[in-house]
């Protein structure tokens, strides 16, 4: 009977344990619902906002990088395009110089074969006539000097031989 005692006290007293245990819980955790439940929940709250925020931030940045970015290779396209294009008007312009100079100096050129044909028809017909005026006084020489004695075959030949001495001498002056 006294074992029997001693497991009913145990159960009675393990009953008070236990309830003294569990009203030491309530207690505790209503003092840690007032003292520390609100701090940790502002701390835990401003930490999540903290977070968000933060991840907010770094999508913006993300966009932000990603809108630079192409607006730096929507830059380089169009400096691109530019430099195409300023590339097309330098070699429109050198054809456009370079057909003007071939103008320029094909009308030189014709300028100067004009001239030079001018300058040969004009020493061609200087020729002409100096040769002209020397047969013109040759043929006077020849006529008077015949008129004024008659030639024999030999006498002809030896005035025609000097004559063309005359004129060789006359060529090289």
């Amino acid at each position: 009977m006294l074992a029997g005692l001693l497991v009913l006290g145990a159960n009675q007293v393990a009953l008070g344990d236990m309830l003294f245990v569990l009203v030491s819980f309530i207690i505790l955790a209503l003092a840690v619902k007032h003292f520390a439940w609100g701090p940790i929940t502002k701390m835990m709250d401003a930490r999540s906002e903290k977070i968000t925020g933060d991840l907010d931030y770094a999508d913006q940045e993300r966009a932000r990088a990603k809108k630079l970015a192409q607006e730096r290779e929507d830059a380089l396209k169009n400096s691109r395009a530019e430099a195409v294009g300023i590339v097309n008007k330098a070699k429109e312009s050198g054809e456009t110089q370079k057909k003007s100079i071939l103008t320029e100096a094909h009308g030189e050129a014709e300028e100067e074969r004009q001239r030079a044909k001018s300058d040969a028809d004009k020493a061609k017909q200087d020729a002409m006539a100096g040769a002209q005026k020397d047969i013109a006084n040759l043929s006077l020489e020849i006529a008077s000097k015949v008129i004024s004695k008659e030639l024999n075959a030999d006498d002809q030949k030896s005035l025609i031989d000097s004559y063309i001495k005359e004129l060789t001498v006359n060529e090289t002056k």
